[in-house]
């Protein structure tokens, strides 16, 4: 590893210390911590372009500009794959979350294993679906290590104790969660974005201009010397096949993660969800350049470069220490912010819908708070252990909590519109879903196609056959949240058309 650039990082630590302070700073009002529904959704009060920041923050990550350059480096425009699953993503969204958000503001719920108890009255399907959250979030919380990591690797070789100050960054992350809950990276999430938006577009400005002479130069470059970066595979493990099913795939993941769902379910209004449906998409003109940063890394950095730090490297040649600076204080941010979120999504699920529902259903207020509060540090911990420990499972593990994670859209999507859907049968699809995915996944036998579109199919099918079994129960059956879902829906629609 080349040696590090010291005003690099000590504008790397600069930034994070800062951030780490405005995190404390957020949740210096003790009404922050007074519940689980501040401290976890902000008592469901941010407006429209709060949530913008929040979700843009927690859904593009360090993995994701690290992750995409990488892929691009390696794998040309499979990397592209990023762009349509979350434009997908977003307008599938648009017609759900509000009402998901209506319910959840309705009858007081932060997590979806909250809606999913309450929609179909099961202890046993919301902690199944509290158990595939917290598993399948704990690696994608390591590669936000794995990011920050590599990072103050470029940055601080020869300079720091990399490993300790890794440690010391997350539990100063943990400490500020704790303290401030979901307003502290709320409002840290501003300067990340802001910062993702102008170091990003300075750099795919730049380094075009400071290593081919511009875009069009660099776009002859590639076409005469690497045009296999430009095409996708029309057959083996990842083609056409792979890329179109992992699209679709993840895109109706995206918000079944618990970090996304918190997210949303900050938003003081359904309305407020619908424009960020809208807008999110935004985010999309970044990860385009990102993926090109790829492709200019893999004609600038020389044979051998390792592509996990395709990015890095790629900064560390181009840039001197203001501008290596900045660029890895993004990155750094991009890490620890979606770490918090993630944390708190974590944290929720487990003593929500696991302590609450399965152990203590007793446990009184403002012990759950502590409770799930606590969590932070266990989570964020494991986080650490397990990205120290396996490293090189980190990837392959949080591409698996994709396929996982799109196991529970009929248990929440489909069940927000279809009234007779029963408990049993969706149980049942969950558990085939996830057997036939960790199969598909675990045998190599995904024939070219997404390991959790399987999954998903199968699931699908269980639902489908099995429903007319359970049907008749389902019919007779009332929650507060279906009558709300669909006898409130009616009456909604009743007045409308009486003052058409």
């Amino acid at each position: 590893m080349q040696q590090g650039n010291l005003t690099a990082l000590s504008i790397t630590i600069f930034v994070i210390l800062t951030v780490v302070l405005i995190g404390f700073l957020a949740g210096r009002d003790k009404a922050t911590r007074s519940s689980v529904e501040e401290w976890s959704v902000g008592g469901r009060r941010f407006g429209g372009l709060l949530v913008w920041f929040l979700v843009g923050a927690d859904l593009y990550t360090a993995y994701t500009f690290l992750g995409l350059t990488s892929t691009a480096y390696t794998a040309g425009s499979l990397a592209f794959f990023a762009i349509p699953y979350s434009v997908l993503a977003y307008f599938i969204s648009y017609f759900f979350l509000p009402k998901l958000w209506k319910v959840a503001n309705e009858h007081k719920l932060t997590t979806l294993a909250d809606y999913a108890r309450e929609r179909f009255d099961s202890k046993l399907l919301s902690s199944l679906i509290a158990i595939v959250g917290v598993l399948m979030l704990i690696p994608y919380i390591c590669l936000q290590l794995s990011g920050i990591q590599d990072t103050l690797q470029v940055a601080g070789t020869g300079f720091i104790n990399v490993k300790v100050v890794v440690i010391t960054s997350f539990l100063l992350v943990a400490l500020y969660t704790f303290f401030s809950g979901i307003k502290g990276p709320t409002y840290t999430a501003i300067i990340k974005d802001v910062l993702v938006w102008a170091i990003m577009l300075f750099m795919v400005v730049s380094l075009p201009i400071m290593h081919f002479g511009g875009w069009n130069p660099m776009v002859d470059k590639i076409v005469t010397e690497a045009p296999h970066l430009l095409t996708i595979p029309e057959s083996g493990p990842k083609g056409v096949a792979w890329f179109m099913t992992a699209a679709f795939v993840s895109s109706l993941a995206l918000f079944m993660w618990a970090h996304a769902a918190t997210g949303v379910f900050t938003a003081k209004s359904a309305d407020a969800i619908r424009k960020n449906a809208l807008y999110l998409p935004l985010y999309n003109i970044v990860l385009i350049l990102v993926v090109f940063l790829g492709f200019i890394a893999f004609l600038v950095l020389p044979d051998g470069t390792d592509p996990r730090f395709a990015l890095l490297a790629l900064i560390q040649t181009s840039y001197g220490g203001i501008g290596q600076g900045l660029a890895y204080s993004t990155i750094a941010l991009a890490s620890l912010i979606p770490c918090s979120i993630m944390a708190i999504g974590a944290s929720n699920l487990f003593a929500n819908n696991i302590y609450r529902d399965l152990i203590n259903p007793k446990v009184k207020g403002a012990k759950l708070t502590m409770i799930t509060r606590g969590m932070v540090f266990i989570v964020i911990g494991l986080a650490l252990l397990f990205g120290l420990v396996f490293p090189q499972a980190l990837v392959s593990l949080q591409l698996l909590g994709v396929s996982g994670m799109v196991q529970i859209f009929p248990a929440i999507v489909i069940s927000l519109f279809w009234r007779n859907q029963s408990r049993e049968a969706t149980i049942i699809g969950l558990i085939v879903g996830l057997v036939v995915t960790f199969t598909v996944y675990s045998t190599g036998t995904s024939l070219g196609i997404y390991e959790g579109f399987w999954g998903l199919m199968a699931n699908f099918a269980t639902v489908v056959v099995l429903n007319p079994i359970f049907v008749k129960k389902a019919k007779n059956s009332s929650s507060a949240v279906k009558d709300y879902l669909f006898n409130q829906t009616l009456k909604e629609e009743q007045l409308v058309r009486k003052g058409a």
